[in-house]
């Protein structure tokens, strides 16, 4: 059977049509932490040939050598390789494979390959997110269009997903921390060559959402992202607010030019506005993955997949690594990657008439057991495949938080690529998932003093 249309029939299992707009019923919901949908609403169950294994709860007890305050311990590192895909026998696994994917293999053929591990359903979030996601599957609807959402309680607004806007919806408000959370983390813009300098940052975000004293009711997060490295760029700071109805309020964006010692306001910090530090390779909407207003795009809910997709990415997070072990010419070291076949969503946006941005045509593959989108296929206005965006999955299981340990967004004409979120080089564990900001520390007027400190 064609594992395309695997989402075509859950959906009528759950008696849902895949377009529609209309709230999951109480019967429907209730299937949610039962025997066929998990708690975050992917299958329960592994697939026929047993390569995907059913979900038992995710990681939940520490592995051994995991000390507190120290970097993650791999938990699967007595696994072996099962196979490697690579650009002589990939048409076997033709269909477990994404057309990027395919295209990575063919233009690097001598050099990029896929290492198969065994599939491991390592993640899970708190109980509390469970019961939440449940009691608001009923609740959640998307207005104006699909560009907001009413009665949003959860971190899962669409458990059950009926549009493929709902899906990406997930993707952008899904489970990172209780409150907010502190992290040091590189962009690294790669050459042709494998030439790069890393840029070092620090990033402050506060899941506003979730904050009791929140005084817009319509924001999401706030983020202030400064740099630390190199000395060229250091001081230089990014301040966004981010809205969940972008077209009632716009997200709001600043920037504080050390040199210039000047806050001015960042209205190109959306859509297909340069990533910063990013050398031109990736658009501001390209942030983890895809971020902000959906309003430029059409949205179809093709279906599901089982799908190749990077996961368990420990290997990218070792502290023994240096940069240079792991950015290679074309694409990082294969030797330090991990894949497995895990059900997708698949998602296909198309601009809109009359709307603009770089990429005409975007294919989402998003995580079933995370909502964090795995892959992207982006497209020109030609309807050519032009990047491929990867996501390499692990969980934080110390506070049951899935997360990237690393994107990496391919260029297949210039043949240069972006890494983000690697942190090999930071000395001790660079994450505070535990932080706690206040509001006053992510205005305009804290702009200057940050980009000092």
């Amino acid at each position: 059977m064609n594992n395309k249309l695997t989402s075509l029939m859950l959906t009528a299992l759950l008696g849902v049509a895949p377009l529609s707009h209309a709230k999951v019923t109480a019967e429907q919901a209730a299937q949610l932490g039962g025997d066929t949908l998990t708690p975050i609403g992917a299958e329960r169950a592994g697939n026929a040939d047993g390569s995907i294994p059913a979900w038992t709860g995710g990681i939940q007890e520490m592995p051994a050598g995991y000390v507190e305050g120290e970097r993650l311990v791999n938990p699967f590192a007595d696994d072996e390789v099962q196979y490697t895909i690579n650009a002589s026998n990939y048409q076997d696994y033709e269909q477990f494979l994404s057309p990027g994917q395919i295209a990575l293999l063919k233009r690097y053929p001598d050099t990029f390959s896929m290492p198969v591990y065994p599939t491991r359903r390592s993640a899970r979030i708190p109980e509390a997110e469970y019961e939440g996601i449940k009691a608001g599957a009923t609740e959640t609807e998307m207005v104006q269009g699909g560009s907001g959402l009413t009665k949003f309680k959860a971190s899962v607004p669409f458990p059950i997903p009926q549009h493929g806007l709902e899906v990406i919806w997930n993707h952008i408000t899904r489970y990172r921390t209780p409150y907010g959370a502190q992290w040091r983390f590189t962009k690294i813009p790669v050459q042709a060559n494998g030439n790069f300098s890393p840029v070092l940052f620090e990033q402050l975000t506060l899941f506003a959402n979730r904050v009791p004293d929140n005084p817009n009711p319509n924001r999401l997060f706030v983020f202030l992202q400064r740099i630390l490295a190199p000395a060229r760029l250091e001081g230089d700071v990014l301040l966004v607010h981010e809205n969940i109805d972008q077209i009632a309020e716009p997200r709001s964006a600043w920037v504080y030019n050390a040199g210039q010692r000047r806050v001015r306001r960042a209205p190109n910090i959306a859509y297909d506005g340069p990533g910063t530090a990013s050398d031109g390779l990736s658009t501001s909407d390209d942030l983890d993955m895809y971020n902000g207003s959906p309003d430029r795009y059409d949205w179809e809910l093709v279906g599901k997949q089982e799908l190749m997709i990077p996961y368990n990415s420990y290997g990218l997070r070792r502290g023994d690594l240096n940069y240079d072990d792991i950015i290679k010419a074309g694409h990082p070291n294969p030797e330090h990657l991990r894949y497995e076949k895990h059900r997708v969503w698949v998602i296909d946006s198309k601009l809109k008439d009359g709307a603009r941005h770089i990429y005409a045509r975007r294919t989402y593959y998003v995580d079933e057991d995370t909502w964090q989108i795995a892959i992207i296929d982006h497209y020109d206005g030609r309807g050519e495949l032009w990047k491929v965006k990867e996501g390499h999955e692990v969980s934080h299981y110390q506070v049951e938080v899935p997360w990237l340990a690393a994107d990496f967004l391919y260029d297949l004409v210039s043949g240069r690529y972006l890494a983000t979120g690697l942190d090999n080089e930071e000395k001790g564990y660079p994450y505070n998932f535990e932080w706690q900001g206040d509001f006053d520390d992510f205005t305009p007027a804290a702009l200057r003093r940050a980009g000092r400190r």
